[in-house]
């Protein structure tokens, strides 16, 4: 980071759901979505149908689904389709399942894996607080299930915090993912607002665990940009992820699902995009995927293949 003080920030803070303020913004001509479709994108979709199985892609509307779906990749998410946090930024249907859990998932989520073929996949969930283990085990169960299915499949989780509680980060780590993703989001100021059932610390501690467990496991986590945010908090954020341990980042456009969400407040441009990611080299990260339409999961395995060429290179 720059030797200057990071000073404090007077700035005002993205507006809550419902908001009035809707901030109407035209798409800048970097953020393009394909929407083309072929067979690679009919045969995940068919079979993410016959599996019963939910897709971040599809819930929370990312823009690159037909690109990924075209490729023949999905992200997997486990846990059924309704999350028990509410956050700002987030597509996800919010609401109370009850404890409600589908024991048979994990053995789909492993056939699945099988019958696409990958060499990545990436498993994630709706946050769980109404389970006792926030999911964890279901989690555990489904990296085993991918194992044993396809042996050279790397496994990669996006997970929440499990609202810090040991004993469920633990069961996740000991059924060895490759890569232990949690996003961390946005910066410091905007957490409450943005993330108002999680933390700026917790998720800073949950990642130190998991770079702490075990050298094997890749430590991965995510920040969107244009929620009102300046560089220099970007570059605090980036700081702190690398002192808890992180090494693979991701850094893209927040998008507002819809009028409900908290506004964009500025596109990035990609140029500027290209700057923090160099930035983020500067500071240690191994492996950086950085532009206006990366997501957590996108392209995550030539984001690992990176990391494992790189890590090679610093041996």
């Amino acid at each position: 980071m720059s030797d200057q003080p990071i000073q404090p920030l007077d700035l005002p803070l993205p507006p809550l759901k419902g908001s009035t303020d809707e901030r109407p913004k035209r798409l800048p001509p970097w953020i393009r979505s394909s929407l083309k479709t072929d067979k690679g994108f009919s045969s995940v979709h068919s079979l993410v149908d016959l599996m019963r199985l939910n897709t971040v892609c599809e819930e929370a509307r990312c823009p690159n689904r037909h690109e990924c779906w075209n490729r023949g990749t999905a992200t997997v998410m486990i846990l059924g389709d309704t999350c028990t946090r509410n956050c700002g930024f987030c597509a996800i249907k919010a609401g109370r399942p009850d404890g409600e859990l589908d024991t048979d998932e994990p053995r789909r989520v492993g056939v699945a894996a099988e019958q696409m073929k990958l060499e990545h996949i990436v498993i994630t969930s709706v946050a769980r607080d109404d389970l006792q283990d926030g999911g964890s085990g279901i989690f555990a169960e489904s990296i085993r299930h991918v194992r044993a299915q396809l042996p050279n499949c790397t496994v990669e989780v996006l997970v929440p915090d499990f609202e810090a509680v040991d004993s469920s980060l633990q069961t996740v780590l000991e059924a060895r993912p490759d890569v232990f993703n949690h996003n961390l989001e946005t910066v410091k100021r905007f957490q409450a607002i943005i993330r108002p059932q999680a933390s700026y610390g917790r998720s800073l501690n949950t990642l130190r665990a998991a770079s702490e467990f075990h050298e094997d496991i890749a430590v991965k986590s995510g920040i969107m940009l244009g929620l009102g945010e300046t560089d220099v908090e970007v570059e605090e954020a980036m700081q702190d992820l690398y002192d808890n341990g992180v090494r693979l980042l991701t850094l893209g456009q927040y998008l507002r699902p819809s009028k409900e969400h908290a506004a964009v407040e500025r596109y990035v441009p990609p140029e500027m995009f290209d700057q923090l990611g160099e930035r983020a080299k500067e500071i240690g990260f191994i492996a950086v995927a950085s532009g206006p339409m990366v997501r957590s999961s996108y392209r995550a395995e030539t984001l690992y293949a990176n990391y494992l060429a790189a890590a090679a290179e610093l041996k």
